[in-house]
């Protein structure tokens, strides 16, 4: 973990210096930062555990440094600051070089979004208050090292992304005997209105050259959401197979999500997501969450929100295996 956090840190630095250096063509430089104070009621089996308590979190901090060295390349890093609940851990979120050809193909090298889960935090707009669905329950990642090409068609009414990666997520850059392959088609018939359908397919970083019984995992994932002047609502689907590549397993969940905004910085959202993680291994196993609450956006770049979250997994066993519930205030601060 150290040499990780050594790593990023060297990488940063350089590349500070370097793009300090080139900043007669464009540099830029910000961040973003998810901080929440809360109260934490969490059991295991119905015993209250470690996670429970009243506390402030720094959930995530990213810091990026952008160089802009023409119309066609450009290049980015990001680091990610978050915590294991126990200390701070410092990664490399996105590195990667981009040429973008035109509106209709951009492509990158290096780790950089994944075609899903960026896509649909666009569509619920409260990532900072809790992931989404798919993020949440441990079935993908947000970036990843490889190669990703993506852009916009007719106008912006279709958009696509589609990668090659080694499936790790972007904290691990292990190689395996093969790369994983990623995609997104989305469409905007009408202003307002997002539908998307996406893709993974492959052995998740795991099919390494000693390890054997590596199946190969794939999902599927779909996405309708409206947004209209002072409302916002979707619902994200998936169906999984072999998410853990060494165990064969099923998972299916969807998630639904609404805000209005009664005033001009005011928002009341809510949230409900449904999921059975091991249809296969633990077929009674159901993980529900849901969250209310109410945002409001202090100043530009700064949102508040003062929301409750309820999470649970209960299968056939005496007890619950995890009880959660966390009342307090979230923030998004970015620059």
């Amino acid at each position: 973990m150290r040499k990780q956090i050594l790593t990023a840190a060297v990488m940063a630095a350089c590349a500070g210096m370097s793009f300090a250096a080139l900043a007669d063509e464009s540099t830029t430089v910000g961040g973003k930062a998810y901080i929440d104070f809360t109260n934490i009621d969490s059991k295991t089996n119905g015993t209250k555990n470690d996670a429970s308590g009243l506390g402030f979190d720094l959930t995530r901090f990213y810091l990026s440094i952008g160089h802009t060295f023409d119309d066609m390349w450009s290049a980015n890093l990001t680091t990610d600051v978050t915590s294991d609940g126990i200390a701070n851990e410092v990664y490399v979120k996105k590195a990667y070089l981009q040429a973008k050809l035109s509106d209709a193909a951009v492509v990158r090298i290096g780790s950089a979004d994944m075609p899903w889960i960026p896509y649909v935090e666009g569509a619920y707009g409260f990532r900072y208050v809790e992931k989404t669905l798919i993020d949440r329950l441990g079935f993908g990642t947000s970036a990843d090292w490889g190669l990703h090409a993506g852009g916009k068609l007719m106008d912006g009414m279709v958009n696509y992304a589609v990668s090659a990666v080694n499936g790790n997520g972007y904290k691990n850059q292990t190689r395996s005997k093969g790369v994983d392959f990623a995609g997104r088609v989305g469409i905007m018939p009408v202003k307002g209105l997002k539908l998307g359908v996406g893709f993974y397919n492959g052995k998740k970083g795991q099919d390494v050259q000693t390890a054997t019984g590596i199946n190969t995992a794939s999902r599927i994932d779909v996405l309708a959401a409206y947004s209209y002047d002072m409302f916002n609502v979707g619902a994200e689907y998936f169906s999984s197979e072999n998410n853990k590549p060494a165990t064969k397993d099923k998972a299916d969940g969807y998630s639904v999500f609404a805000s209005v905004k009664p005033a001009e910085k005011v928002a009341v959202f809510v949230r409900y997501d449904d999921a059975k993680p091991n249809k296969t291994t633990n077929s009674s196993l159901k993980d529900t969450y849901y969250n209310a609450g109410v945002s409001y956006e202090a100043r530009k770049n700064v949102d508040l929100a003062l929301a409750f979250k309820n999470h649970q997994q209960k299968d056939n066993s005496a007890t619950k295996p995890l009880e959660y519930t966390e009342v307090g205030v979230w923030t998004q601060v970015k620059f």
